[in-house]
């Protein structure tokens, strides 16, 4: 591909984050408002800590939340000339955009998030949506990478295809593809729970080069189990992750990588947070190690754009890996769902000095 418009293209949803502080969802008189979604947050952490030049397709109703999302969206310069703009019937019955109310936790309570996003105009996207063939292979057009996952996939009944649709089309085009498996149960139940949603991932990832997970993913979306770990994912040990590393590259040779976020709460202020990755035949592991967190939802999405970014600037799987968990690290660090952090302070981070005063 000759120098394609777009280092990474993300397929999925971006929501209204309403985030009461330091307060509860269910109590509090005021909110702040950011965007956030699984898909979109690593083009935008890729577009706005590394650089890169990313695009999301999505679809939005085309009222005042939406600009709102919209307006959001333009500060994270992500590119967003494929974002699909529904008509508002006014009340939202047939088409409306998704709110996601999270509060951060502190201490024994944990993190609490509340979504209203049914009916959304993401959920009812088809494939013929979307130009697809133009995007990854039109004059002028193409990407390098291509990411989407599994939130996207429980949001429709349509957008597993969609998602096939745009993933026959990138891998046509010689696109590296990634996939989060990223299971949510509170949206897989409306669409046959944990066996449709494993159904629809292993339809899935025969098309994926770089698959992504955590500790809980691989059991619940793939159907790939860790020995040894405890209820509730204690117990989490590197040994266990590559027994089944290795079962889901036998089961999908087409993988070229696997990358495991590997996190152990002890509170909700402080996890234990490290990665595993299996990269063309070999392991590189980044030890977990105590982190403090002041909002961890997006972590995850942040320790994928890190670990694109590596692989992306041919650092190699361990560089990658260390970009990973610290951009991760970094991003948990800051409020909402994306990340705030820069360059420079990954790689402070990544050499253990991200502690000194910068002045």
């Amino acid at each position: 591909m000759n120098d394609p418009r777009y280092d990474l293209v993300s397929l999925g949803e971006v929501m209204l984050r309403l985030d009461p502080g330091d307060g509860r969802v269910h109590t509090t008189r005021t909110f702040q408002a950011w965007e956030g979604g699984g898909e979109y947050n690593v083009a935008r952490g890729l577009r706005r800590c590394f650089g890169l030049r990313t695009a999301i397709v999505t679809a939005l109703a085309d009222n005042p939340v939406g600009r709102l999302v919209e307006d959001l969206m333009l500060q994270g310069g992500v590119d967003l000339r494929y974002v699909n703009w529904r008509e508002y019937d006014g009340v939202g019955r047939s088409v409306r955009n998704g709110l996601n109310f999270t509060e951060r936790g502190f201490g024994p309570r944990g993190a609490v998030g509340c979504s209203d996003r049914g009916h959304t105009a993401v959920s009812a996207m088809r494939p013929g949506d979307v130009d697809w063939q133009r995007l990854f292979s039109g004059p002028g057009e193409g990407s390098r990478w291509f990411h989407t996952g599994g939130i996207f996939c429980a949001l429709g009944a349509e957008t597993p295809a969609v998602a096939r649709a745009a993933m026959e089309a990138a891998r046509a085009a010689g696109t590296t593809i990634s996939f989060d498996l990223n299971y949510r149960a509170s949206l897989w139940g409306a669409f046959g729970g944990k066996a449709q949603a494993q159904e629809v991932n292993r339809s899935l990832v025969p098309f994926v080069d770089v698959l992504f997970g955590n500790e809980e993913d691989f059991s619940a979306a793939l159907g790939f189990d860790t020995a040894g770990v405890g209820e509730g994912f204690t117990n989490l040990t590197a040994g266990s992750f590559r027994a089944m590393i290795e079962r889901v590259v036998t089961a999908y040779p087409n993988l070229r990588t696997v990358a495991v976020t590997l996190r152990t709460t002890h509170s909700a202020r402080v996890n234990g947070w490290g990665a595993l990755a299996w990269h063309e035949g070999r392991f590189h592991e980044v030890p977990q190690r105590d982190v403090e967190i002041l909002d961890r939802v997006g972590g995850g999405d942040s320790f994928a754009s890190g670990f694109i970014y590596g692989l992306l600037a041919g650092k190699g799987p361990e560089w990658a890996l260390l970009c990973g968990v610290a951009h991760g690290a970094l991003a948990m660090s800051t409020p909402g769902d994306t990340s705030m952090a820069t360059l420079p302070e990954v790689l402070r981070a990544m050499k253990g000095t991200g502690l000194r005063i910068d002045r």
